[in-house]
């Protein structure tokens, strides 16, 4: 419990470094948020109208940096996320509150899938390594790895979407962004390209970390001792090798899991899929401040929370941890 609790801490000062950042990052941008929205909109304010602009997006031009920066954490503190620039008059939270559930279910899945696929391909391939099989999954994994995912994206919009017609083109469920029970099939339909998408190029990555954890730990003592005791390889294979291999494959996918809400930015433009990831490009090429700092604090808050439970669940896997939490 004492390690758990030192993690905690640790979780506590990461997350307010991480709003600390947050602030300061989008205003180290080139530009006016306020000038660029009267811009676009060719709108003609006078400066009280401006200067009311700004203190409500919480840039107060009048304000020092230092009054800003505590103003931003109170708002934080209470869900003030203000309102959207690009979005006018739409606040962030009822973007955030939209967008949200597409990435989860998007980004989500494919995550869960390639992990599971990637790991136990890795596995195999890790245990009989040198093999016709290890031969084959190594180069398959660094191939899916190192494609690009935004051309990957073009290349399945092309072929399966544009010319085969096997899916649609762009857009969540018949251009609307709600979802509803009703609209099930229609979103399955919207999101399974962009779900294959993500799920074969993310495969690769958890196939070669868990061949090479799994050639790590066959190396290990423990390993020789299981086989000079005569158990079978399936044993060997599975209480020994894979159990202990897929220890550090929980903090990636903890992460994975965290940067879910994240979503994959490209993947999401290409496919003009309504989730997180499209609205984030889309507030920093509008330089919105409230609406990037909004996504951002969700990241940050789903990563770090991802990694406490991955430390948690850690505590229960490798007893090595309880033994140092109590010296």
């Amino acid at each position: 419990m004492l390690w758990l609790f030192r993690r905690f801490l640790v979780l506590l000062l990461t997350g307010w470094a991480a709003l600390t950042l947050n602030f300061i990052l989008p205003r180290l941008m080139p530009g006016n948020p306020i000038e660029a929205m009267l811009a676009r909109y060719q709108g003609k304010l006078s400066p009280q109208a401006v200067g009311a602009l700004e203190i409500q997006f919480g840039l107060n031009t009048h304000e020092s940096k230092i009054a800003q920066y505590f103003t931003y954490l109170g708002h934080t503190v209470t869900g003030n996320l203000g309102t959207s620039i690009s979005y006018f008059p739409t606040k962030v939270s009822s973007i955030i509150g939209s967008s949200l559930p597409w990435t989860l279910g998007l980004v989500g899945f494919a995550v869960v899938v390639a992990f599971i696929v990637g790991t136990a391909i890795g596995a195999a391939a890790g245990f009989r390594r040198g093999s016709r099989f290890d031969s084959i999954a190594v180069p398959f994994g660094v191939m899916l790895s190192a494609m690009p995912v935004f051309w990957i994206s073009l290349l399945a919009l092309y072929f399966l979407a544009f010319r085969l017609g096997w899916f649609p083109v762009a857009g969540g469920i018949g251009g609307t962004q709600s979802i509803s029970i009703s609209g099930i099939g229609s979103i399955i339909n919207h999101a399974a390209l962009p779900a294959i998408t993500l799920t074969v190029v993310s495969i690769g990555t958890w196939i070669l970390l868990m061949r090479n954890s799994t050639v790590s730990v066959l190396g290990e003592d423990y390993i020789k001792f299981g086989r000079a005791k005569g158990l079978p390889e399936r044993v060997v294979a599975y209480h020994y090798a894979a159990r202990n291999a897929i220890l550090p494959q929980f903090t990636a996918f903890a992460l994975a899991i965290g940067f879910v809400v994240a979503g994959a930015i490209f993947t999401e433009y290409v496919f003009s899929y309504p989730g997180i990831a499209y609205y984030l490009l889309e507030a920093v090429l509008s330089l919105d401040y409230p609406l990037i700092q909004g996504i951002f604090l969700v990241i940050v808050v789903a990563v770090l929370i991802a990694n406490f439970l991955a430390d948690i669940l850690y505590v229960f896997l490798d007893p090595r941890i309880r033994l140092e939490g109590r010296s």
